[in-house]
């Protein structure tokens, strides 16, 4: 029988998004890809130490055992071949069970999401993760000057959501950029019973929610919402969530307060938000990676 990832999470990651590789990055920005290789290949043996989106791969691949494997972790990087042999072997040194890589040595990886039907992409190139949104996929670009995630929760995976433009669409948004703060709360609080539509992380929270559901009790996923709303806005996010039947852990309406703290004391493994000026802060306290949608990003 053919190998499959039908009923999986799949999670597709750059080199740099998982590893440390920052310092080889600078030499392949250059414009040097010989030299970069050359490096890579002398440094064969040695592992990379963990980037920022290694807690989070490492806690979500421990949902594999062996009754079933419910978590597919990609490699999709614009590395080279012979620089894939390093990752891989980094991999096995930090006990990260990798099988499958695509390598497109400088080419912008992000179409064979399609055929990985991946639930997210995570890579350090903006440009990547610019075209992955655009044809459909989650996709956060991380930043890689934050904090490594914490050890407190071994056995919990904890994701944090932004609202607007991430889990839900950007129109609430719109209405608060353009018109106001006044003008939003009574939008949002006349259409408190009307689902919001989908934002472009909307499927990724869908696939934790089945994995949560299926998972094992080894390991557990806990969620939360993060977002600058408050009431009476509240009440249409949280009725969103329930139209979707999708349950999140813990919900914060801060009413614009400055969110790193928040996260900070939650724990996150992960942070995604629309905003740069919300991911910047959050960076300080927890991984974050910027989602590169709705209006608050005119240009992407």
């Amino acid at each position: 029988m053919a190998a499959s990832l039908d009923n999986k999470l799949v999670v597709a990651i750059s080199s740099r998004a998982l590893f440390n590789f920052e310092e080889e990055n600078r030499i392949f920005e250059s414009g040097d890809p010989q030299a970069y290789m050359k490096l890579q290949l002398e440094r064969l043996e040695l592992p990379a130490r963990p980037g920022i989106a290694f807690s989070l791969i490492q806690k979500l691949l421990a949902f594999n055992d062996a009754t079933a494997q419910r978590v597919e972790v990609v490699i999709l990087s614009r590395n080279d071949p012979v620089s894939g042999m390093r990752i891989f072997r980094s991999g096995h040194a930090n006990s990260i069970k990798l099988e499958r890589g695509v390598f497109t040595q400088g080419r912008s990886p992000f179409r064979y999401l399609r055929p990985l039907r991946a639930h997210l992409f995570l890579s350090a190139n903006a440009d990547d993760v610019r075209e992955a949104l655009a044809a459909g996929f989650p996709a956060a670009r991380v930043l890689t000057e934050s904090v490594l995630a914490g050890n407190n929760y071994p056995d919990e995976v904890r994701i944090a959501f932004d609202g607007d433009a991430v889990l839900f669409s950007d129109e609430a948004e719109r209405v608060f950029q353009s018109q106001g703060l006044d003008a939003f709360q009574l939008h949002e609080s006349s259409k408190a019973a009307q689902p919001l539509p989908e934002g472009p992380f909307k499927p990724l929270l869908t696939a934790l929610h089945r994995l949560q559901q299926a998972g094992t009790p080894a390991m557990k996923i806990r969620t939360a919402l993060v977002t600058a709303r408050s009431a009476p806005a509240h009440e249409r996010a949280i009725r969103t969530l329930m139209n979707w039947n999708i349950h999140v852990d813990e919900a914060m309406f801060l009413g614009g307060l400055a969110k790193g703290e928040f996260l900070r004391e939650f724990e996150a493994d992960f942070f995604f938000d629309d905003q740069t000026g919300h991911v910047d802060h959050a960076a300080l306290h927890v991984p974050s990676g910027h989602v590169n949608s709705g209006v608050s990003n005119p240009g992407r």
